[in-house]
């Protein structure tokens, strides 16, 4: 495929699918995050549009990172799951940094849900402890399944339970991945390495659960006043991927007034130290630059085919 052809790839999710691995992510996601933490990246705090008479939200993502530019756009329509619909719709569009051609447009669903798992999962690998082997999943949809399969790459966990607001949601799941479902409480004590991909805009995990040393990956709750964790669970050390996007985007951070000890990618720069062994909470919101790599990773696989 000649790379400087005027017309620009289209990939819609079923192309791209094929050639995003999980395995090919969790190391492109460290290095993009390390590559953001030290300033490598261009990259501004998302602008999100509301939609209220829909109760949607559109966001605006760009990113200059290396030999590509681009930028995501990312729809979240919290109701499209009773309509049998995603409720995180995107496109991304990348162009070359140099000249500002387009390279490629895909469909950014599917590398929104599996980028999002391999960065909890580079924050699996950093941050939990080497023989963890218990994992709780809060939460029974897209990225539930999509973080069991990432962090499973870095940890053998042979106790993994489920909990959900939909009984019968978690149930499903619990079947899907040799799980057991069980209320959240008895879900989260005990466990090593606990995940939070809900919906919920309210607590749904207590620190008051927490053992020491667990490390919670907290990935649903985007927006200043929505929040997973309560005030306890916030009180161990606190790792965000960006400083500058928690403390405008993270209720987690904000509404429980927690100290942020680093971001992800200067822990895995090894410009800060690691965090002390208590409990850690990463707290995940995504960025643009993660959306950027993972696009590149599906281009490079698209060229290798041709």
């Amino acid at each position: 495929m000649n790379s400087h052809s005027h017309s620009p790839q289209f990939l819609d999710e079923a192309a791209v699918r094929p050639l995003l691995k999980l395995e090919d992510l969790v190391p492109a996601m460290e290095r993009a995050l390390a590559d953001f933490s030290t300033g490598r990246v261009l990259q501004p705090v998302r602008s999100i549009v509301s939609i209220p008479q829909h109760h949607g939200f559109m966001a605006l993502m760009p990113a200059v990172y290396g030999d590509v530019m681009g930028a995501k756009l990312v729809n979240l329509y919290p109701d499209n799951g009773a309509r049998g619909l995603p409720t995180h719709l995107a496109v991304i569009v990348l162009f070359r940094a140099a000249t500002g051609e387009t390279l490629a447009v895909m469909d950014g669903r599917l590398i929104t849900e599996l980028r999002t798992a391999a960065v909890s999962a580079v924050a699996t690998k950093l941050l939990s402890r080497p023989d963890a082997s218990s994992l709780a999943i809060l939460g029974s949809g897209v990225q539930a399944r999509a973080h069991f399969q990432a962090l499973s790459l870095v940890r053998n966990f042979d106790d993994i339970r489920v909990w959900s607001r939909d009984p019968q949601h978690a149930k499903t799941l619990a079947s899907e991945i040799g799980a057991t479902a069980m209320p959240a409480e008895d879900a989260v004590r005990g466990a090593d390495v606990i995940v939070t991909v809900t919906n919920a805009a309210e607590p749904v995990l207590r620190g008051a659960w927490l053992k020491t040393g667990a490390l919670v990956n907290a990935v649903g709750a985007v927006g200043p006043k929505r929040r997973e964790l309560d005030d306890d669970a916030m009180r161990g050390a606190v790792v965000v991927d960006s400083r500058q996007a928690a403390m405008q985007e993270s209720g987690d951070v904000l509404l429980a007034g927690a100290e942020i000890y680093a971001e992800l990618g200067e822990l895995l720069a090894a410009t800060k130290p690691m965090p002390p062994a208590q409990r850690t909470v990463f707290k995940s919101l995504g960025l643009a630059v993660e959306d950027l790599a993972a696009a590149q990773l599906v281009l490079q696989a698209l060229q290798k085919n041709c």
